[in-house]
């Protein structure tokens, strides 16, 4: 049975939202968006994600015309049954009054109409400032939109669409949106601890978000999985360039070994293991076997499998 969930993605022309959703969603590299036009009223698009999940993306054109019409004839039919709202920020905006004011319009309306919906703000275009700027920045205007989004509330991130930062919000907004979450991590957790694995990460098949992962030992870079998922997918999006299909990626060095490869359905998994000596057929195999229970949690009605593990 398919799920279907409504997400609204809003903010002012030129804010970023159809670049971002074509880089996640359409497989565009960063530099490709140049090319893409204004959104016209609003452009609808099913994105089927892990096999039975369907996002109904609602991409809101950010013109002011636009804009008025949401909040007066269309009001209902737009911000009725929304599972998730993110509202983009031009950073560098000149009109941040304007910004907030037709932000504060969106949660009245959700407010009325969604109100359990979940609430995302994505502070975009941060690599337009400064770095040694961007943390007083961003903090600030994370502020001021936790406080006028009350008694709702709204998560923030940082994005941009020339580094991972921008997989780092989108995987974690896609995380609230899985059903059966919850058992994926529980999963992934028994899997990594029986083959001793230091980090198992599971990553969305189209898109290359991050969907779970377990790690056995901190890791002083937190934003790895997002370099990752952004490294993968160019490489992938090169393969298919040149008509080769990207099955697995084997990664050695002194300290580690890494495995990227075709999972479920509708996953890779990658798996990295502390010893560089443990042979490739031996984590192989064992991503075989895993394969079976991570199937059976995407199809629940298929029978039960025993666990089987080297």
């Amino acid at each position: 049975m398919n799920m279907k969930k409504k997400v609204l993605l809003m903010g002012k022309s030129g804010s970023g939202k159809t670049s971002m959703r074509s880089i996640i969603f359409a497989n565009y590299i960063a530099r490709d968006t140049r090319r893409l036009g204004a959104t016209i009223d609003v452009e609808h698009s099913h994105v089927r994600f892990l096999g039975n999940l369907v996002l109904n993306l609602w991409d809101c054109g950010g013109q002011e015309s636009f804009m008025e019409q949401y909040f007066a004839s269309q009001k209902d039919n737009i911000f009725r049954n929304v599972e998730v709202l993110i509202y983009v920020f031009d950073v560098e905006s000149r009109e941040l009054d304007n910004d907030m004011h037709y932000y504060q319009s969106c949660l009245e309306a959700i407010y009325k109409n969604s109100p359990d919906a979940k609430i995302f703000c994505l502070v975009h275009k941060m690599d337009l400032v400064a770095e040694e700027q961007r943390d007083e920045i961003f903090n600030v205007r994370e502020h001021d939109l936790k406080k006028l989004s009350s008694p709702l509330t709204c998560t923030c991130y940082r994005t941009s669409i020339w580094d991972e930062t921008l997989y780092r919000a989108w995987s974690n907004i896609v995380y609230m949106l899985i059903p059966n979450v919850k058992a994926l991590e529980n999963t992934l957790k028994y899997f990594a601890e029986i083959i001793e694995a230091e980090e198992v990460l599971l990553f969305e098949r189209a898109t290359f978000l991050v969907i779970s992962h377990y790690q056995r030992v901190e890791h002083r870079d937190s934003h790895r999985f997002e370099k990752v998922s952004n490294i993968i997918k160019q490489f992938k999006l090169s393969c298919s360039k040149l008509g080769a299909k990207f099955q697995s990626i084997e990664v050695r060095n002194s300290d580690f070994a890494a495995f990227i490869n075709t999972f479920t359905t509708n996953t890779y998994v990658m798996v990295i293991m502390s010893d560089p000596t443990i042979p490739s057929e031996a984590a192989l195999v064992n991503i075989r076997n895993a394969r079976k229970h991570f199937e059976l949690l995407e199809n629940p009605n298929s029978t039960s499998i025993t666990h089987h593990y080297h």
